[in-house]
């Protein structure tokens, strides 16, 4: 599997499973009915961010956005998010990005990352982040309306790097 930089040319390949993932109300804080174009604003990040994109066999099998959380005095934060086509689910292409975002960002002067609203019930994602050496430091209660387990927390979660 190969980990590189996002160009325009993969964003009809990450948007299938990006649509799939968000309209599935599970994992992240977007509307279930995010349209495309506010999705590839949102997505497809211009520098001091990027995009990265996980291909196998010219496939893309997994997308990743990484830059700053906050800005000014905070501005040394970085943040990320992660989507991976459902499709190739259990094939560490997950771990494959958050090990590269992790390694671009520490080369971007970073000095840690924050994830500001992991789903508690997202246990895959959660168990991932901390083998990659995140910590929870807070939870936001009740913060997420999952559609089938009702309220349930946000994790704020942290890496120096």
């Amino acid at each position: 599997m190969e980990i590189r930089e996002a160009t325009p040319d993969d964003w009809p390949a990450i948007w299938p499973f990006l649509h799939t993932v968000v309209a599935a109300g599970e994992t992240y804080t977007l509307p279930v009915d995010l349209g495309e174009d506010e999705a590839r604003a949102m997505w497809m990040l211009d520098p001091p961010g990027a995009t990265f994109v996980a291909v196998e066999g010219g496939r893309v099998l997994g997308s990743a956005k990484s830059g700053p959380n906050h800005r000014g005095p905070a501005a040394h934060v970085s943040t990320a998010s992660f989507m991976v086509d459902p499709a190739a689910a259990g094939r560490g292409v997950g771990r494959a990005l958050g090990e590269h975002v992790l390694a671009w960002a520490a080369a971007q002067g970073f000095r840690c990352m924050q994830f500001n609203a992991v789903v508690e019930t997202n246990t895959r994602a959660v168990a991932l982040w901390r083998s990659l050496g995140f910590e929870v430091i807070g939870t936001l209660p009740e913060g997420f309306r999952h559609p089938e387990h009702g309220y349930v927390g946000l994790l704020l979660m942290h890496r120096r790097l």
